[in-house]
C-alpha cells in the first residue's frame, strides 16, 4: 500500500491572516491612534516616528468608496506625508499603484516573522547571567543589560511583539542581545503569551540568520507606498 505524503498542516499562528497578526503590533505603540475606514485601518502616533505607526493598514479590500482619497485627507490634516502598508503583489498594492503611488523608499520588504515562545525559550537555554533587568508598565516591558543592550516588547492577546533590540557595537556576539531577547519572551510567557513576532527588513541578513536559528519564520512581507 502507497500514499501520497501529506505535508504538515500549518501552525495556529501560520493560518492567521495577515491583517490580524499586524492588530497585535498596535499594542508596540503605547499612544497610537486608530481609526477605521472601512476594513482599512488608520494609524498615526504623536511620539514614534516608525511607519508602521503612521500609515494605513491596507491588506484588505477597504469596502468603502474612494479610500485613497480618504487617506490622503486623514494624513494631510495630521500634517504627516499619507502612506500605506500593502502586502507585495495584492489588489490593494494595485489600487496604490493605479493611483500613482510608488514605493516610499529603497528599502527591501519588510518581513513580519513569528515563533513559538516556547520553542525560542528552549534555544536559548544555557545563556549566561548578563545581569538583565526588566521595567514593566502595563502590557509594555523594557529589557536592559546595563548600558550594553535593550530591548523593548508589549503584549496583545496571547501575541508578545519585539522591537528595538539593541546592542552596543563593542558587545555583539556576546549574547547581550539573546539574554534581552530572552527577558522579554519570559516576561511574555508568564503574561500568558504564546506566540512571538517581530519585523525586520528583508535584506537584513545577519539579523535573520539569528531570527532562524532562534525559530522565527516569516508569517507575511509587506511593504510601503507612497504618492508619487
Amino acid at each position: 500500500m502507497s500514499g501520497k505524503p501529506v505535508p504538515p498542516r500549518p501552525s495556529v499562528r501560520d493560518r492567521v491572516p495577515a491583517v490580524e497578526a499586524q492588530r497585535h503590533g498596535f499594542a508596540l505603540f503605547s499612544d497610537l491612534a486608530t481609526a477605521p475606514l472601512g476594513d482599512w485601518v488608520l494609524r498615526s502616533s504623536e511620539t514614534a516616528s516608525a511607519r508602521r505607526a503612521n500609515s494605513v493598514l491596507a491588506m484588505v479590500p477597504a469596502g468603502v468608496d474612494d479610500p485613497i482619497l480618504a487617506v490622503v485627507a486623514h494624513y494631510r490634516s495630521l500634517g504627516n506625508p499619507p502612506i500605506a502598508a500593502v502586502l507585495r503583489g495584492s489588489d490593494e498594492e494595485r489600487l496604490f499603484l493605479d493611483a500613482g503611488w510608488v514605493p516610499e523608499s529603497g528599502d527591501a520588504d519588510t518581513l513580519f516573522q513569528v515563533a513559538s515562545i516556547a520553542q525560542t525559550r528552549r534555544l536559548l537555554r544555557g545563556l549566561p547571567d548578563l545581569g538583565v533587568t526588566l521595567e514593566v508598565a502595563g502590557d509594555h516591558a523594557v529589557a536592559r543589560a546595563g548600558a550594553d543592550a535593550s530591548g523593548t516588547a508589549a503584549y496583545s492577546r496571547d501575541w508578545i511583539g519585539l522591537r528595538s533590540i539593541d546592542v552596543a557595537p563593542e558587545r555583539r556576539r556576546r549574547g547581550f542581545g539573546l539574554a534581552v531577547v530572552d527577558a522579554l519572551l519570559g516576561w511574555g510567557a508568564e503574561r500568558g503569551a504564546s506566540t512571538a513576532y517581530l519585523q525586520v527588513l528583508g535584506d537584513n541578513g545577519p539579523a535573520l540568520a539569528l531570527y532562524d536559528r532562534l525559530g522565527f519564520r516569516t508569517h507575511h512581507a509587506y511593504r510601503y507606498l507612497a504618492e508619487g
